[in-house]
């Protein structure tokens, strides 16, 4: 009875009914959670210039405003406002990156919010549901129904994935495309074709079009197809069983070349038909900009600002020959500059770059405790359970043995194990750690993986089942309780969600998409009187979602973007932090952060885990001093010295140990003529910025001293002051 009932539930894949009733129901149950989440949460950071530059495309055939990244999922996200009839907001010629933020604020808002950006949301998700479509077709094709359904069930519950599936962004999009490269390649070597092959490299192109990480996929292909010869030589050939030693070694050796020099053409002729894709994407157009306009700044410029010269040389190559669009390969220099400008926050402590170990811990945090266990049962189950199912006679329990449909060769575990590790190493060896979502790609292979592994338990022994079933309902649980602040998701063992920002910042916890819960507690409390510190402040104004709270100073709002706050000293009332400005993210952490203090005080209520609410009155020197020191420099552009100055110098009174009030001060100093009291004053900016935290203010220190041998005489005008 008991092989009965393996065998009625492991040959449940012969049923097509109920592989589409069970396929369809979980990704509806997706499709249902991402619409609630994508209605539950307001625009995260980089959601409106990516919606505007999608639409600018359309209607206008211009990628100048967000090239940052290709032009795929923008212009999916984008299709159902084609017949909106929307206002565009004019360009007025500022920095690109710069330009697509503020145009992308007022394109979206200007136009009704929702009503524009849920429809796009709506058009993103389609990404989330193929992607979990895929994973269900790839699971299945390896190691049969079960395998797809377990690892679908699975997915469609991960709170990372519920998290970015319904935004405007790339992640979600990026693995898809990337799954599907991948996947369609090894139905290509599974059997060969021509139809095969072209849709390989139409899914390579889309993975090359959608973010730039599916550059990755070109060294992850190549070293699938190395491992595939590998193996091919090292495995017996059927027909030289029965000969000799010598005769079977040639054979293998033979074997292995063919299939290196088979899979290398047709390698060559996927990338060829995806670089194809790829131009069809900018129109099959070199310039970025219709004609008479340029990217600003120019390409030829951009790339003398990069810090890797060899790279600079090699893009500046490409942009000769016109290899690829300007466009993209503005954004290729884009994501290095963001790259190396961005710092991390990683186990309590802001880096200027990036730490080997965040991802490998950040998938320990941010994956749930039932996928992190039945991950870890894989090497027991293919150690063990493959050998016990590949030793069973024929037929036996069921569909086990070797006689079975599926073997759970491991040779197919190349296509699922290589693109986790050399995407994992590259990421490891980069310096952008701003968020597991960056993982993504690596969690789709795994949750193949995991499905591979749910089918050998069950095919070793049937009474797996009650722990697959434990762990799916562990996982809905989870997905159910943190519902829909899926984005500061991490799991119990250390510590839960509230607990996530002592190790991981920025997108981990906070993208700035919990503003309509802010509104929420605001109107339930019927708070008025309060300040914010709101992390994307300025690309998404808290106003437009009917937040009365002033603005507390951030350093995009100050040093990037250079719009007007106004703020005392001290302040009183209801005071919400961004978590990412209380980590120090922006401002750098400890003295250097003048929310640091905050960190000390217990919130009496921390919204969707991302938020953090603090009531009282409040001593805020150095924001304050932030503040003036700002607006100092922008009296003294206008030429307006004594105002400058006296702003300046009352910046200094509120913070006298500021490295950056003390820099400003010498600004406004040497622009008003008074040489000799700007150079103490830069030398003592010098002292207080190389006291603390001087990793962290690298290219200040480096620019004050330019200052300081100006002013003595030994080099030539001061430099450009750096917002």
């Amino acid at each position: 009875m008991a092989a009965l009932r393996q065998h009625d539930v492991l040959t449940l894949q012969k049923r097509r009914w109920v592989r589409m009733v069970c396929v369809v129901a979980l990704l509806l149950l997706q499709a249902l959670q991402l619409v609630h989440v994508a209605r539950a949460t307001s625009s995260s950071w980089d959601e409106p210039h990516h919606l505007l530059d999608g639409y600018t495309i359309w209607k206008f055939d211009d990628y100048r405003l967000n090239p940052e990244v290709p032009p795929l999922i923008k212009l999916t996200a984008a299709l159902p406002l084609l017949r909106m009839r929307l206002t565009v907001p004019p360009n007025l010629g500022r920095e690109d990156p710069t330009e697509a933020f503020l145009d992308g604020k007022a394109f979206v808002f200007g136009n009704g919010g929702d009503r524009v950006l849920f429809p796009a949301r709506m058009a993103a998700m389609s990404y989330a549901l193929a992607l979990g479509l895929l994973i269900y077709l790839f699971a299945e094709e390896m190691f049969g129904f079960v395998a797809g359904i377990c690892a679908l069930a699975m997915f469609v519950f991960d709170p990372n994935f519920l998290a970015h599936g319904a935004m405007v962004t790339t992640d979600v999009g990026a693995a898809c495309c990337f799954l599907a490269s991948v996947f369609s390649f090894y139905r290509y070597c599974q059997r060969r074709g021509l139809a095969r092959l072209v849709v390989t490299g139409v899914a390579l192109g889309l993975a090359l079009s959608a973010k730039y990480t599916g550059i990755f996929l070109l060294p992850i292909l190549a070293l699938i197809v190395l491992l595939e010869a590998v193996l091919s030589a090292v495995r017996r050939p059927a027909t030289l069983q029965k000969q000799g030693s010598e005769a079977a070694e040639k054979g293998r050796a033979a074997q292995g070349w063919d299939v290196l020099w088979r899979r290398s053409e047709a390698l060559l002729a996927v990338g060829l038909i995806a670089w194809v894709v790829v131009w069809s994407f900018y129109g099959f157009r070199y310039r970025a900009a219709p004609a008479g306009k340029d990217l600003n700044p120019p390409l030829a410029e951009y790339l003398t600002q990069m810090r890797d010269k060899r790279d600079a040389r090699m893009l500046g190559l490409l942009a000769r020959y016109k290899v690829l669009p300007e466009g993209y390969l503005w954004g290729l220099e884009n994501t290095q500059q963001i790259a190396y400008d961005d710092t991390s926050y990683f186990w309590g402590k802001v880096y200027p770059h990036g730490n080997w170990e965040y991802f490998p811990v950040a998938l320990l945090i941010k994956s749930t405790l039932p996928f992190l266990m039945l991950l870890g049962l894989t090497p027991l189950a293919w150690r063990w359970g493959r050998r016990r199912i590949l030793a069973a006679p024929a037929g036996a329990g069921g569909e086990a043995g070797a006689g079975s449909e599926v073997k759970f060769a491991a040779g197919d575990l190349i296509f699922l194990l290589s693109p986790i590790a050399v995407y994992l190493a590259i990421s490891m060896s980069a310096n952008m750690d701003i968020g597991i979502r960056h993982m993504l790609p690596v969690y789709a292979f795994l949750y193949v993986l995991v499905g591979g592994t749910a089918m050998l338990l069950l095919r070793w022994d049937l009474r797996w089942a009650w722990l697959l079933a434990a762990l799916l309902v562990w996982q809905v649980v989870t997905s159910v309780q943190i519902s829909p602040a899926y984005m500061a998701y991490g799991n119990r063992a250390w510590g839960g969600p509230d607990k996530v920002d002592r190790y991981l910042g920025d997108a981990n916890t906070d993208w700035g998409q919990q503003l309509k819960a802010v509104k929420a507690y605001l109107d339930q409390r019927h708070i008025t009187d309060c300040w914010f510190v709101y992390f994307p402040d300025g690309s998404i104004d808290p106003i437009d979602y009917g937040i009365p709270c002033r603005r507390l100073p951030t350093a995009n709002l100050l040093w990037w973007l250079d719009l007007p706050v106004q703020m005392p000293p001290v302040i009183s009332g209801t005071v919400l932090i961004s978590a990412s400005d209380l980590e120090g993210i922006e401002f750098g952490d400890g003295k250097l952060n003048p929310y640091g203090p905050f960190t000390k005080i217990k919130p009496v209520a921390v919204i969707q885990h991302g938020v953090y609410v603090y009531q009282g009155t409040f001593r805020m020197p150095l924001a304050a001093a932030l503040a003036e020191a700002q607006e100092a420099e922008d009296l003294s552009d206008d030429g307006q010295s004594a105002a400058a100055l006296a702003k300046a110098e009352d910046a200094e009174r509120l913070a006298p140990d500021s490295g950056q009030v003390a820099d400003t001060l010498g600004d406004v100093l040497a622009a008003d003529g008074q040489k000799a009291a700007a150079l103490a004053e830069y030398q003592r900016a010098l002292q207080l910025r190389q006291s603390v935290r001087p990793d962290l203010q690298v290219e200040d220190i480096a620019q004050l001293k330019e200052k300081i041998a100006q002013l003595q005489g030994t080099a030539g005008a001061l430099p450009a002051r750096r917002r």
